[in-house]
């Protein structure tokens, strides 16, 4: 069986890291043989050339590149391909015509998200009613996804992103990144932090206002904002100067663990007027780590965090509310209940095993129907 990875490009984020998860375990496994194709030459996962695979760069010259088509399908019928598994909703685009025309299979996982707008001016909406009628399979991250673009339900699975636990073991020792990041004699402080791209659909404003007033009242709390985009240089400047050595802004970072292993709280606070969440992979490193979570509610976060129990949903919009809940957590002396429920959870519903033998299944199970 040969599948065909096929992703518009491996930049530092959540479907990426999953595809490079899933292919680090079906290598290992050598079930089945599997190549990949990227639309975009920048890979910001390095680790995808340990593997050892054939990786085809499909770069489009214009916006509307019809060669495109062309090209994926002399790879297709070159290497005698079986399934391709695309993972956003531009590639399923791409691939419809060319598995039509040979005869592939089509695993459609470009559900990554809740979709606010559920109309033609969404493109991915758009592109979702054109290509789940072809697709043999839908895959969505997330229940709420695949209700909100209403994915045909015969056809649909929901299949939690799949994390490697045993990236979070043998990280540095906190002390020193703590010292690196803030100087000496860190330990004390409290530490907020949140691992999101600076773009439209994540409410970093809200983050900023919200830390402003803690830190007027509270001496030894500190915030980590890490991810890079649009709005990075917008957001850095909003912070006043007397206080950028307590808003510490760190850029966009492959391998997180050691920074969100000194959060003391986890936060990831979307804007929703304009992006509903899937299932975060923040949200699933922070409960990796043992981190009390406190997310915007809505879309799949509702799926992973529950009040009391592992953190916190806050409603959109509400610096005074995150700044309460905050302030809550800081104070609750059984904090710690937090942190185990969120490993508990991490490791019962984000497990990667389980991820890859639900892949593995669809696969079996579409190579064996006509």
């Amino acid at each position: 069986m040969k599948i065909l990875f096929f992703i518009n490009g491996f930049f530092l984020g959540g479907k990426e890291r999953r595809l490079l998860e899933l292919m680090k375990e079906v290598k290992i496994r050598q079930q089945f043989d599997f190549e990949l194709v990227v639309m975009h030459p920048e890979i910001n996962y390095k680790q995808i050339f340990d593997l050892d695979i054939k990786i085809h760069y499909l770069i489009r010259k214009r916006k509307n590149d019809i060669s495109i088509f062309q090209m994926l399908y002399k790879i297709c019928k070159n290497n005698h391909v079986n399934i391709i598994h695309c993972w956003d909703s531009m590639t399923a685009v791409y691939a419809i015509p060319v598995c039509k025309i040979l005869k592939i299979k089509l695993v459609n996982g470009m559900v990554v998200d809740t979709p606010i707008r559920q109309n033609i001016l969404n493109k991915n909406w758009l592109r979702a009613k054109l290509t789940f009628p072809f697709s043999n399979i839908v895959v969505g991250n997330s229940k709420a996804g695949l209700n909100a673009y209403a994915a045909p339900s015969k056809k649909s699975v929901c299949i939690y992103n799949g994390m490697d636990l045993s990236r979070f073991k043998n990280l540095q020792n906190p002390h020193c990144v703590r010292n690196e990041i803030f100087s000496k004699n860190s330990d004390s402080l409290f530490i907020v932090g949140m691992v999101a791209a600076f773009e439209i659909r994540k409410d970093y404003a809200t983050v900023i206002k919200a830390a402003i007033d803690l830190i007027s009242r509270i001496e030894n709390i500190r915030f980590i904002l890490v991810g890079g985009g649009k709005y990075f240089n917008q957001m850095q400047e909003s912070v006043p100067v007397d206080l950028k050595d307590k808003i510490i802004f760190l850029g966009k970072i492959a391998n997180v663990e050691n920074i969100i292993n000194i959060f003391d709280i986890g936060i990831l606070i979307t804007n929703s007027k304009v992006h509903g969440e899937g299932i975060s992979n923040s949200i699933i490193e922070y409960m990796a780590l043992g981190k009390p979570v406190i997310a915007t509610r809505g879309g799949g976060t509702d799926e992973i965090v529950f009040n009391n129990k592992n953190g916190y949903l806050i409603n959109p919009d509400d610096p005074k509310e995150l700044a309460e809940k905050i302030e809550l957590i800081m104070k609750d002396k059984d904090r710690a209940r937090f942190g185990k429920k969120g490993i508990e959870m991490a490791i019962e519903k984000f497990d990667l095993q389980e991820m890859t033998n639900n892949y593995s299944r669809i696969y079996q199970n579409l190579t064996k129907t006509k």
